[in-house]
């Protein structure tokens, strides 16, 4: 039998992670430890790759780890986003890396604010985008800030239907703007009045369009499209006529588009540093693809992906293409970093694991499986067994957010634990997940606790079959649109979980929708309201109430774990509140896990220890899974 692994040790803060390489060359930045939160460290190279001196912390944040930054188009400048106590307003700051006394400055000290995207565009050098709703929280602008000098300029208002904003090279902006019907528009912004250029399907994008990004050239937007296709493939949009022209695509799988929107994770296209021009496309089936479009990066990906058997994940490059650093998933080797430099055909390893502690040989590997539904839709899922057992386990289903979300194969911290507490761990990419095709999203409306959930009821019935699963000893566990499937499962099919961990999760499908952020309401139109229903309409109303757990309570009879953050603006903490206040009058077994400093997901490894702690302690008690004593 394996040995145990600590959570401290999957969960705890990672010695090395989101390594990326500077605009010239000479020095790495990436995420490390200082006072127990993951800050941004720099380390000067030399030209082999190995490290000159000692690396130096270079923000100091110890109330809340960061966790994404970028290099400026000048090396001297580095830039991070950071929340307060994860309320989401997300704060730019830029960091001068030629003065180590120099203090962090906050680009944008806006109360109550947030920058929900940046970016540095290409042709614009010294300047970063932001969408930002500083003017009026429920209106996202457009604006431009001085990297060196902190001026900010509003570029554009949005009269509040604007759901991105781009902007060419030449300073010409463009929106994608909300249709009353749910269509998603793209125009010309002609100073506040726009001018149609195409109009994409709300059906196709319940997200709105990932990617969307403008050419190199300024005439033409790269768009995730399912024209004509079950398949999401790249496009290009031309900006003065809006014909819509192939790009690329993969015959049997998607662009991982929307699933790397939601986990924040960059684009699916990759692009030059120095000229922004396409170099490849990423699909994602049981494994990443990735596509090369330029015959000189081809080359470049050759032998970057010869240095793993990892998917390729983080990579950049100096300005002139040839210094590379690249970080690869892997089940069992989380974050294996390395320098390459295509000039010389040299690569060095900078980092064998994020977490070099854990051994790869006790941990257990993922394998991608197909589950058939009761409808016969394939259900494309991942099973992570103990590593010294297979048969009569006791179950862990463990449900992906969203669920406009999906699993992929890669190491997953919660798969890891509780394998090797002796759980076969089940993941599923039940329908409405993204990625498996525009008919698997859109088989999700209207089936919220309905074939969404007997997806997930078939899964737990082909691991019995299957042998790996003890059916009496079957738990549920998610997060977010998880944590609502959680809920959904001891509720609506109470008999078949003997255990069920909420982790900010819906309760109240009509109060999640109302109290959904002013700057999100918009984008309610294309996913929540069209697969469950508008709950300022009477039918709306009554769907959102048929398939609320809330109003299901009394059903519940299986012991629950709920965990919240009380800072959570997206499933506010009203949500928990009222179900375990619930639960706790009819004398049902609850634990209630609240963080004070924390927002839609726990971030502080503290916090994520105490949430494992106590899920690894509860699923023992009723499912029979190993316990860590110590």
């Amino acid at each position: 039998m394996t040995d145990l692994i600590a959570v401290e040790d999957l969960f705890g803060t990672p010695e090395f992670a989101g390594a990326t390489i500077s605009p010239d060359g000479t020095r790495i930045a990436y995420l490390a430890p200082w006072k127990n939160r993951l800050n941004v460290w720099v380390q000067v190279i030399a030209a082999s790759g190995t490290p000159v001196g000692e690396p130096r912390c270079v923000t100091a944040d110890e109330t809340r780890s960061v966790t994404r930054f970028e290099w400026t188009h000048d090396p001297r400048w580095l830039l991070y986003t950071q929340d307060d106590g994860g309320d989401e307003n997300d704060h730019l700051y830029r960091v001068d890396l030629d003065d180590p006394d120099a203090s962090v400055v906050d680009l944008t000290p806006y109360p109550g604010a947030r920058v929900l995207t940046h970016e540095q565009p290409n042709g614009r050098p010294g300047t970063v985008l932001l969408q930002i709703n500083h003017r009026k929280l429920d209106e996202i602008d457009l604006a431009e800030i001085d990297i060196a000098t902190g001026e900010e300029t509003v570029l554009a208002e949005s009269p509040g239907e604007v759901l991105h904003w781009m902007l060419t090279p030449a300073g010409e902006p463009y929106a994608m703007t909300a249709g009353d019907d749910g269509s998603v528009v793209l125009s010309r912004w002609n100073d506040g009045d726009p001018e149609p250029v195409t109009v994409f399907s709300g059906d196709d994008h319940p997200l709105s369009v990932y990617p969307v990004e403008i050419t190199a050239d300024g005439t033409g937007v790269w768009v995730g499209s399912f024209t004509g296709s079950d398949r999401m493939r790249l496009a290009r949009i031309d900006l003065a006529t809006g014909e819509e022209t192939d790009v690329d695509s993969h015959p049997e799988l998607d662009l991982d588009g929307m699933r790397r929107a939601v986990a924040q994770v960059g684009s699916p296209l990759i692009r030059s540093r120095r000229t922004g021009e396409l170099l490849a496309a990423r699909y994602l089936g049981e494994r990443q693809v990735i596509r090369p479009l330029s015959p000189d990066f081809a080359l470049v990906l050759e032998e970057i992906e010869a240095l793993s058997d990892g998917d390729l994940g983080l990579l950049t490059s100096d300005d002139d293409g040839m210094r590379w650093v690249a970080t690869f998933v892997h089940d069992r080797e989380p974050g294996v970093t390395w320098f390459y430099d295509h000039a010389t055909g040299e690569s060095r390893l900078l980092s064998r694991s994020a977490y070099p502690h854990l051994d790869p040989s006790v941990l257990a590997p993922m394998t991608p499986v197909t589950i058939p539904a009761r409808d016969g839709r394939a259900l494309p899922s991942f099973l992570t067994l103990p590593v010294d057992a297979s048969q009569d386990l006791p179950l862990l289903l463990i449900v992906h957010g969203g669920p406009w979300y999906r699993d992929a194969w890669g190491f997953d911290p919660q798969a890891q634990l509780f394998a090797n507490r002796g759980y076969a761990v089940l993941q599923v990419n039940f329908r409405g997940s993204v990625g498996y095709g525009r008919d698997h999203m859109r088989a999700a409306i209207g089936e919220f606790a309905g074939a969404m959930h007997d997806d997930l009821i078939d899964a737990v019935d082909w691991a019995v079959e299957q042998g790996y699963a003890d059916p009496d000893r079957v738990g549920i566990m998610g997060g977010s649109y998880g944590g609502y499937a959680a809920l959904v499962g001891v509720t609506f099919t109470p008999d078949r979980f003997a255990a069920a961990v909420d982790y900010v999760g819906v309760s109240d499908l009509a109060e999640f929708m109302r109290t959904v952020p002013a700057f999100a309401r918009k984008h309610l139109t294309n996913n929540w309201h069209r697969y469950v229903g508008d709950p300022d309409t009477p039918d709306g109303a009554a769907e959102a109430r048929e398939r609320s757990p809330i109003h299901r309570v009394d059903e519940i009879r299986t012991p629950l774990l709920v965990a919240q953050g009380a800072n959570d603006v997206r499933v506010v903490q009203a949500q928990s509140d009222t179900i375990v206040a619930a639960l706790r009058d009819r004398g049902v077994d609850v634990e209630y896990l609240l963080k004070d400093d924390e927002g839609h997901g726990f971030l502080n490894p503290e916090n994520q220890i105490d949430l494992y702690r106590a899920a690894e302690r509860f699923l023992a008690r009723h499912l029979g899974g190993r316990l860590d004593e110590g």
